[in-house]
């Protein structure tokens, strides 16, 4: 099982989802560390490298709804981002598995559960071995 996952979570919907369901107590693996940002579109590459390096087994970056942003772009940007990171996550021989790039509505509680359910079980079958040690 996973240690932690670091989820930076947009403020307008993936938050407001991540709120809702921990307010009517749905259950969801207890590793999740949640950062609000602005905008998924924000979220430069660097954290997500960071948040491996030092030790995180994994990293979901959630967004508004494609089309639904609110500022207008911002998902899409984050999805670009991501798949950049992810490339370079092979180059730095960490499996672009523990990457997860999500979208929800702010109303979508049950949603963002199941994406860190999935997010979780992805994560429990790989080596989770950081940078460094192996």
């Amino acid at each position: 099982m996973p240690k932690f996952i670091v989820a930076f979570c947009c403020t307008w919907c993936a938050y407001p989802a991540a709120d809702l369901a921990g307010s009517a107590r749905m259950p969801y693996p207890p590793g999740v560390r949640i950062i609000r940002v602005m905008c998924s579109g924000m979220v430069h590459p660097d954290l997500v490298l960071r948040a491996l390096e030092k030790g995180a087994d994994g990293v979901m970056v959630v967004g508004c709804l494609p089309g639904g942003c609110h500022y207008r772009d911002g998902n899409d940007k984050a999805r670009a981002r991501m798949e950049m990171v992810a490339e370079l996550m092979e180059d730095f021989g960490l499996d672009r598995r523990r990457l997860f790039v999500g979208w929800c509505s702010g109303a979508e509680a049950d949603r963002f559960v199941d994406m860190v359910q999935e997010m979780s079980q992805r994560l429990a079958g790989l080596n989770t071995v950081s940078p460094g040690e192996g």
